[in-house]
């Protein structure tokens, strides 16, 4: 479908964007439906699409719940979804609206549901409600709590389809999407961007980098700042063997940490049907470390010579420790999920998929839990863009293109 290095690479384009991600290609599609006519190129170093965190990931549809009111996560989750499932229906990609719980085992956990309920209301989550104890069963009746949230709008889909049929916009309106094609470096040049990749350069107007986890490598090389850095988390699932998937219908759900971005251990059944645990959070060697034993000497470094790294580390060893535990030992992971789900055994389950999430850390050891775009004159660098960047895809792909506009 998309062209290779081995095709003729355009040494002039108006606009390029680095990175064919979900993000990278729905701005891509949005510059076109603005300027009809004009040549976007897309630059992927692997040979398919959305083949990072768009393709390793659970698929889940945020309706919007866990943002500050006022966030650009809340704002174009929101937004981001009903157009998500409108584009999928369109274009005839499955997409299932399975429904969520967020589950609180303990009354010590009511407060932060009720926060989530507070949020939720804000944001606009279309459903949501409470619901008593004796009420779960109805939603998932193998599921135990003393409260929980219902959002019967959290989907599922398989995003990397979604990426794929963003790719087809691209082309079909005379963009070109040209995979295994790996930039070295985005710099600004005399009235517009040199992409050096390796067969050679573009010389354009503009480029927009959508590098995912190696977002922050390229826009150092093209001059802007160091802070935020990318951290890699490894996050593996466990899934439940076949004959066992009755147990979840949806999605179960935690109350999650408010001061942490990643939402706990939980349960989703996928757009495939196949029911996920997890994911953990594990700090690894590599922004590619699908495997454990994947580690690079450069990643390593990066994080290894990052002041955040261990501003980070000192703040939420605790949580770290009990990460590493669930990673090491699967009964630990499923005697935490069956918390949730008390029926759930530990030979109900197998090894699922893994996934590595860019968590952007800063000089102070935040956990930047934000999209964050910045940008040089002639190049604009999508910084930070995690979970539910892909539900969002389409109102942030507008929200980028805009800011790239406003800077030429």
């Amino acid at each position: 479908m998309y062209e290779s290095e081995a095709a003729e690479t355009p040494t002039k384009a108006d606009v390029v964007v680095i990175g064919a991600g979900i993000v990278g290609l729905a701005v891509a599609r949005e510059l076109l439906l603005r300027r009809p006519g004009s040549s976007v190129v897309v630059l992927e170093r692997e040979d398919d699409v959305g083949f990072h965190q768009t393709g390793h990931n659970s698929g889940v549809i945020h309706a919007g719940i866990y943002y500050k009111p006022g966030s650009l996560k809340a704002t174009l989750s929101r937004q981001g979804a009903a157009e998500l499932y409108e584009y999928c229906e369109e274009k005839g990609i499955p997409a299932r609206r399975a429904g969520k719980l967020i589950v609180a085992l303990e009354d010590s956990e009511l407060p932060g549901l009720a926060e989530l309920e507070r949020r939720g209301a804000a944001n606009g989550v279309p459903g949501l409600r409470r619901l008593r104890k004796e009420e779960l069963g109805e939603i998932e009746p193998h599921v135990t709590g003393v409260a929980a949230l219902h959002s019967p709008a959290t989907g599922v889909v398989d995003f990397q389809a979604v990426a794929r049929a963003f790719g087809a916009d691209v082309e079909a309106s005379g963009g070109q999407v040209i995979t295994g094609c790996e930039v070295g470096q985005v710099r600004d040049s005399d009235g517009g961007a040199v992409v050096r990749h390796a067969g050679g350069e573009i010389r354009s107007d503009s480029a927009v980098v959508c590098a995912g986890a190696w977002s922050d490598v390229q826009a150092v090389r093209a001059g802007d700042e160091e802070d935020p850095r990318i951290l890699p988390f490894r996050g593996a699932w466990l899934k439940i063997r076949p004959e066992r998937r009755n147990l979840v219908n949806g999605m179960v759900y935690p109350v999650p940490d408010a001061g942490l971005p990643f939402l706990g251990v939980h349960f989703t059944r996928g757009i495939d049907d196949e029911v996920l645990i997890g994911p953990t959070a594990l700090l690894v060697g590599a922004r590619d470390a699908y495997e454990l034993s994947t580690v690079r000497r450069r990643d390593v470094r990066s994080t290894l010579t990052w002041p955040g790294t261990y501003r980070m580390a000192r703040k939420w060893w605790r949580t770290g420790a009990r990460e590493m535990h669930h990673a090491a030992r699967r009964p630990a992971m499923v005697l935490d999920a069956a918390r949730y789900i008390p029926e759930l055994k530990l030979e109900d389950v197998t090894a699922g998929p893994a996934g590595v999430r860019a968590q952007a850390v800063g000089r102070d050891g935040a956990l930047v839990d934000d999209f964050v775009v910045t940008g040089t004159r002639r190049t604009l660098h999508v910084r930070n863009a995690p979970s539910p960047a892909a539900t969002s895809s389409l109102p942030l792909a507008r929200l980028i293109v805009d800011r790239a506009e406003a800077s030429r």
